[in-house]
């Protein structure tokens, strides 16, 4: 952020009047697929098509709207306006969370926002602008992000909330009227990173792609919640389509040379783990923990369960699904599998709540059972743990991790930095 000068800035209408310059349009793209009763009608009611696609909006032939993006403009009067779009992330955003950095003042909110928009309009020199001359422009900057949801555990803290930030600007000169924005919260660079096991278990991520008709990919369950007090519930209701797409999602994996692989917030993982070189049908793999690291080490900190006795970890909003592997999967051995997805995330820090360690690690402690008449082996998650424990394992245990999953943004199709009105 720039720092705020001492003198006070010109005010935009006292600059000369003139004819601003605008970039080309761009192609028309997904942005402009906004159903027809959520669209906010941008510019004036006879404005133009040209006009309409100078001022980074969409045009259908009859009106000019806002398109699921970010647009930032700026008036020759010496106004702001940004206009967030529910969809301008993946996953979306609450548009009811995003605020200017200055939020005290009533004018520096929202001066109208709907389940898909928010629409902020302001005077440059307002709302914690900053001010500064440089190469004949004067320029203005703001800043503006949302808030998201935390989920706090014993050992470390999450997120699966898109967080957006954006700075922005007004370049205002004797020819031109300018908006500026700029991206910030750029991903590092990935490292590749490999872990073995001490038995000979792997573990795997799914491709997760889904192409025949009817399978989507990502759709796994439908959800339904049923909530109380503070505390929630759910019901899985699977169907033919979302078994195939389960199977289809498990049907390629990611090899060593794809590590490290980009998933984007709350993006399926699909996890399975799996015995290495052995034959005997009797035999069963058990999942007793597994969790997530932002580094290569099980036992770094922070940390994220995943799955404990087996079962998903029933303190996160998101609970880890168990796929069933049956004879169904066409698998040899069954047994010897194990599968479960996550919704991708990323680590916050416990005190700050900054989003700064988006690497993810899975590791698993797994088990060889054996069945017996006194254990069946089977992790029933609706018992107690404690119960669940006293069925012991035999002593063949191993850790197995990942490689890296790295945390990414899903970009909408780039448009022209420089917008004007």
């Amino acid at each position: 952020m720039l720092p705020v000068q001492k003198h006070q800035p010109p005010h935009p209408s006292q600059l000369p009047a003139q004819q601003p310059k605008v970039p080309p349009p761009a192609a028309p793209f997904d942005k402009c697929q906004v159903d027809g009763g959520e669209r906010i009608q941008c510019g004036p009611q006879d404005i133009t098509a040209e006009q309409c696609e100078n001022i980074n909006c969409c045009f259908d032939g009859w009106q000019c709207y806002y398109g699921k993006a970010v647009t930032v403009q700026c008036t020759r009067d010496g106004q702001f306006v940004v206009v967030v779009a529910r969809a301008a992330t993946v996953p979306h955003i609450d548009v009811d969370s995003v605020s200017l950095l200055e939020t005290n003042d009533p004018s520096c909110t929202p001066v109208d926002f709907t389940s898909a928009f928010a629409i902020f309009q302001f005077p440059v020199t307002a709302c914690g602008t900053t001010y500064k001359e440089a190469e004949g422009y004067v320029v203005y900057e703001n800043h503006m992000s949302s808030s998201y949801e935390v989920g706090l555990g014993p050992r470390g803290a999450i997120t699966r909330d898109s967080h957006f930030e954006l700075l922005f600007q007004c370049r205002y000169s004797a020819t031109a009227v300018e908006a500026l924005v700029m991206e910030v919260n750029s991903v590092p660079p990935p490292v590749p990173v490999a872990a073995a096991g001490l038995l000979r278990v792997a573990l795997k991520i799914g491709k997760g792609q889904c192409h025949s008709k009817g399978c989507v990919e990502g759709e796994q369950h439908r959800i339904y919640r049923t909530y109380k007090d503070v505390s929630y519930s759910r019901i899985f209701v699977h169907t033919k389509t979302v078994l195939f797409a389960e199977e289809a999602a498990y049907s390629s994996f990611y090899t060593p040379d794809d590590y490290p692989i980009t998933k984007v917030l709350r993006e399926p993982v699909y996890v399975e783990v799996n015995i290495l070189e052995r034959s005997d049908p009797n035999i069963i793999l058990n999942l007793e923990h597994c969790w997530a690291t932002s580094t290569p080490s099980p036992n770094s900190l922070p940390q994220w369960d995943l799955l404990v006795d087996g079962c998903p970890y029933r303190d996160d909003r998101y609970l880890t699904t168990v796929v069933p592997v049956g004879s169904s999967s066409g698998l040899p051995y069954p047994t010897h599998y194990k599968r479960f997805i996550i919704k991708m995330f990323t680590f916050v820090d416990q005190n700050t709540y900054n989003t700064n360690k988006d690497s993810v690690y899975i590791h698993c402690a797994t088990a060889v059972c054996y069945p017996s008449s006194t254990n069946s082996c089977e992790q029933p998650c609706h018992r107690q743990r404690e119960a669940a424990a006293r069925q012991s394992s035999s002593n063949r245990q191993t850790l197995v991790s990942s490689g890296e999953v790295i945390m990414t943004e899903r970009k909408t199709p780039s448009t022209p930095n420089m917008k004007s009105r």
